[in-house]
């Protein structure tokens, strides 16, 4: 029988998109006072892969990232994902704008092996956590770089992307390696 082992403790990232530059600060500002301070971010692109979020969103898209300096428990994505939502919602009921959903706050975790992101929507290749929430592994890590699966989506498949995740990575894997030492020096000898 395989030992159970102790989880990780992972790298928290939230792509956040909208057509707003203001509203985009503010969900920052909201993301930091949740989860703390943001370690890096990506440069903002813009968002053009997909017309799926034009009726709710408008166009024009600009879409980032936020890598947070905190690592988080591997079984907090639901709760995070239910807590972003609810940040969605409270910065949309703020503001006067024309589209029903100003912006968009999807957080993902990104271990050694991979980066999945968090959903309300099921599919064949999704796991269900609770409360509504799916897990997705959207990329995978393999000789030394992130890889797509054939579901992932075509904006994560850019390689602006993929090497901000393997920056990302590599940034998770130096502070993982700090919290084993702590734990190491806690533990004695």
């Amino acid at each position: 029988m395989a030992q159970i082992r102790p989880l990780d403790p992972v790298l928290l990232l939230v792509a956040a998109f909208s057509r707003y530059p203001d509203i985009l600060d503010r969900g920052r500002a909201d993301l930091v006072e949740a989860f703390g301070p943001v370690v890096f971010s990506s440069l903002p692109y813009e968002f053009t892969q997909t017309k799926y979020y034009e009726a709710t969103m408008g166009a024009d898209l600009k879409k980032h990232f936020l890598v947070f300096q905190n690592l988080v428990s591997g079984d907090s994505l639901a709760k995070i994902k239910i807590q972003t939502n609810e940040m969605e919602q409270a910065l949309a009921g703020a503001a006067a704008y024309p589209e029903p959903r100003p912006i968009n706050l999807d957080p993902g975790f990104l271990t050694l092996g991979k980066f999945m992101l968090a959903t309300t929507k099921d599919q064949g290749h999704r796991i269900y956590l609770r409360d509504g929430i799916f897990a997705e592994v959207t990329l995978r890590f393999e000789g030394g770089a992130f890889h797509p699966w054939p579901w992932t989506y075509a904006d994560y498949r850019q390689p602006s992307v993929l090497a901000f995740m393997r920056e990302a990575r590599e940034l998770y894997r130096r502070r993982l390696q700090e919290v084993k030492s702590r734990e190491a020096q806690r533990a004695g000898p």
